[in-house]
């Protein structure tokens, strides 16, 4: 058995590391595995085709290729894209917060605070201000429960 200090990969190691890197990405979220593993397999290839390069090199191009890669891709995909998720529409248990700023025609006059106005194809319980008469437009300002909060618009 050779002595650590003696021992240098071969291309196959490397080749190895990065198809085990990319199949560890493949069970993991985030990008950072994946291009560890390309770096790997491309130093693999450079030490295929320079059977001489020593491991100092190797580990050198490893680190560079590594840093490289993470940097461009957290430049291409951009700082959000790889910490923040954007929602894709309203959140969840939240439906109702998409109706913000939406002009509605009350159905029924407020009256003690409360009214009802048609949205969409049905008719909602809407909080506002007292002395607004049926078929009055109003805004949208805010959600109580599966009540909307109106104002004059």
């Amino acid at each position: 058995m050779p002595e650590f200090g003696t021992w240098t990969p071969h291309a196959w190691h490397w080749w190895a590391a990065g198809v085990a890197l990319a199949l560890v990405e493949m069970v993991t979220p985030g990008f950072g595995l994946l291009w560890l593993g390309v770096a790997a397999v491309l130093v693999g290839s450079v030490l295929f085709l320079i059977p001489t390069f020593t491991l100092v090199g190797q580990a050198v191009l490893f680190a560079v290729l590594a840093a490289v890669l993470l940097l461009a891709t957290r430049r291409w995909l951009g700082r959000t894209a790889l910490n923040e998720v954007a929602p894709a529409g309203p959140p969840l248990n939240e439906r109702t917060s998409q109706y913000l700023g939406r002009v509605l025609t009350l159905e029924t006059a407020i009256a003690n605070g409360q009214g009802r106005a048609r949205l969409d194809d049905g008719a909602w319980i809407v909080h506002g201000p007292d002395g607004l008469p049926a078929g009055a437009p109003v805004r949208v300002v805010g959600v109580d429960g599966t009540a909307l909060r109106v104002e004059a618009a």
